[in-house]
């Protein structure tokens, strides 16, 4: 039986590999062509140093003077004393270009489906041709289409499969290159271009209660994730996710956060709108406005924000000044796609 394993890098490129059962990450990572930075293959330099974001390992031996009882605890690792024991994600402070990490060429994507799911959202769905593609949920792929010469970002919204079934949530933009492309162009059949996967925004290892804040599309990071932690055979802590957006038909996905309701034994969520209409019975204002000061307070969570810059400030500032010390937060902001 062997372990996968994602590698990821400090310019938001991730490689994928195996580990055979014992083997050091050092020597799997050299096996697939993956030069990690290396020196004295005895745990004493640091050269090799990292961190394990999700899954287990073993070291065989490390330095004190190398990893402090503090880095252990937060989960820094040395690649050459690393054997890793289930499937694993690591990160690395470097480029990949320093490790010989050759560019994926471009994968074929083939549209299956698109879906206006609300006003301003549709739900594509593709198909990649090839074998499976590996991805961390919450990380994204970009998309082109024939005649582009830029690429769209947008967060995958399913977790891998052997299928390569995947789904991406779009807010259609005035004058956008890709809400033109899926209003005139865009039907099953027609031909994507996809390069993944990219990005540092993803599921780390689930040992706390988690609080998940989504604004807008920001929810597709969100929707891989539940689905990896409602497949998993481990128990999962409470899980809640606050998801806001604009206006009320802007909202989507809810049928499969109820689904996931059933799936998880501690999930909740709410959706809060901004611009509520006249007599809304629901929640309004930001999300923010509904955080349970006594939730943050009294716990260390793991909170993963996912929205446009103004949201993810804002609840940058909230936590500063009411979580729990201890919280740990993992965010990724998104700009809207300029028109061209």
């Amino acid at each position: 039986m062997t372990h996968r394993l994602a590698i990821n890098f400090a310019d938001g490129k991730t490689v994928f590999a195996s580990a055979r059962p014992g083997e050091l990450l050092l020597d799997a990572a050299m096996r697939h062509g993956i030069s990690l930075p290396v020196d004295c293959r005895e745990g004493v330099c640091g050269t090799c140093r990292g961190r394990c974001d999700s899954g287990t390992y073993a070291l065989d031996y490390v330095d004190e003077e190398t990893l402090s009882e503090a880095d252990l605890a937060a989960r820094a690792v040395l690649a050459c004393q690393t054997r890793v024991t289930s499937d694993a994600a690591f990160s690395f402070d470097i480029p990949s270009r320093l490790c010989q990490v050759a560019a994926e060429a471009p994968r074929r994507a083939v549209v299956t489906g698109v879906e206006r799911v609300s006003a301003e959202t549709v739900i594509l769905s593709v198909q990649v041709a090839g074998p499976q593609l590996d991805f961390l949920p919450g990380q994204y792929a970009r998309l082109s289409a024939a005649g582009w010469t830029q690429t769209r970002a947008y967060s995958f919204a399913n977790r891998p499969n052997a299928e390569n079934r995947l789904q991406f949530l779009i807010r259609l933009l005035p004058g956008g290159l890709m809400g033109r492309f899926l209003a005139d162009e865009c039907r099953p059949g027609v031909e994507l271009s996809l390069e993944a996967p990219f990005g540092s925004f993803f599921l780390r290892q689930v040992e706390r209660p988690l609080v998940l804040a989504a604004g807008g599309t920001g929810l597709a990071a969100f929707l891989g994730m539940l689905e990896e932690m409602a497949d998993s055979t481990q128990p999962m802590p409470p899980i809640r996710l606050y998801y806001g957006v604009n206006r009320v038909d802007d909202l989507c996905a809810g049928d499969r956060l109820e689904a996931l309701k059933e799936r998880l034994a501690d999930f909740d969520f709410v959706t809060v709108i901004t611009q509520p209409p006249e007599n809304y019975a629901g929640l309004s204002g930001y999300v923010t406005d509904h955080f349970d000061p006594g939730f943050f307070a009294n716990r260390a969570a793991d909170i993963y924000v996912c929205g446009p810059p103004p949201m993810v400030d804002s609840v940058r500032g909230w936590l500063d000044r009411h979580a729990h010390p201890d919280h740990k937060l993992y965010f990724e902001k998104f700009l809207a796609s300029g028109v061209g």
